[in-house]
Order: structure tokens, then C-alpha cells, then sequence
């Protein structure tokens, strides 16, 4: 019988630097080396994200992450295609990676993944510093609620895949 709860949280933060900060945290029953091969392989972003993005790994398979490695996707945000190109900064399994956004919507996008026992389990925590064009008024009315969207949905499917 499981006595963790379920640590599932999204908070937002504006940064001193006028950037903003996104803190996604979900506790899973799984230890570390068993969740990291899943987050390791790009491929299950598709899976993670929600459909009507349209996201999909532009990169042929397979792809051996490692830091230095970039990785094209495309989606459709509000309608609008766009591409987006990432680079792995940090590749440190199974404690934690980074990815920044080299080309795409974002003025700064620094994704930083985080993996730490916790009560048997793993405590995953995202950490996204990030900056728009349009500033504060369009991350308030736009992008703040998309990422939420977008973490929310990514949260119930890692539930559902690692509490089976």
C-alpha cells in the first residue's frame, strides 16, 4: 500500500531579471534509474505532450542523448506552426538534465530536469526559466496559461504511465 502523496504542483515566479520561473513538481513511485531511461528518450515527449499541439521529434531515431545534442521538433501553438530547436546543456543521468531552447518562440527558454529520491519514490522536478517576446502582459495572458495546460496534461500522463 502506498503511503506517499502525491506531490503534484505548478507554481509560477517573476525572477529579478524580469524572466520568469516555472517549478513543476510530481512525486512517482518509481526510483530514479527506472524513470530516467523514460525522460532519456526523446521520443516520449511526443507522448507527454498534449495532442493538439501537434508535437512531434524532428530528429531520426535513434537519438543518443548526451550534452551538446540538438534536437529539431515542430508543433502548432494557437493554430500557428512553428519549429523549435533544443540543445542538451547537461546530461547528468539519473540525477538531472537541461535543455535550452536554441531556436524557437521564446526569448529564453532553460529547462532544467531534476530527479531526487523521495519516500521510496522520485520526486521530478522541472524547473523552466523562460522570457517572451511582449513581456509580462503576454506571458501573463497567454503563456502562463498554455504552460499550465502543458504541464497539467504532462503530469496526468506521467501518472498514468509510472503509478500502473
Amino acid at each position: 500500500m502506498e503511503t506517499n502523496p502525491a506531490v503534484e504542483t505548478i507554481r509560477f515566479s517573476r525572477l529579478p531579471t524580469g524572466e520568469f520561473l516555472l517549478t513543476a513538481q510530481q512525486w512517482l513511485p518509481r526510483r530514479r534509474e527506472e524513470l530516467f531511461p523514460f525522460f532519456a528518450d526523446a521520443g516520449n515527449l511526443e507522448t507527454i505532450t498534449p495532442p493538439t499541439l501537434r508535437f512531434s521529434v524532428l530528429n531520426p531515431p535513434p537519438i543518443v542523448m548526451k550534452a551538446g545534442l540538438l534536437i529539431d521538433y515542430k508543433l502548432r501553438l494557437r493554430g500557428l506552426p512553428l519549429r523549435w530547436q533544443s540543445e542538451i546543456t547537461v546530461w547528468d543521468p539519473p540525477n538531472r538534465f537541461v535543455d535550452e531552447q536554441r531556436k524557437g518562440p521564446y526569448r529564453v527558454w532553460h529547462h532544467e530536469h531534476v530527479f531526487a529520491d523521495q519516500n521510496g519514490g522520485t520526486l521530478a522536478t522541472d524547473n523552466v526559466r523562460y522570457a517572451v517576446f511582449g513581456g509580462a502582459i503576454i506571458e501573463r495572458l497567454f503563456v502562463r496559461r498554455d504552460l499550465t495546460k502543458i504541464f497539467t496534461h504532462r503530469q496526468h500522463k506521467l501518472e498514468e504511465i509510472f503509478r500502473r
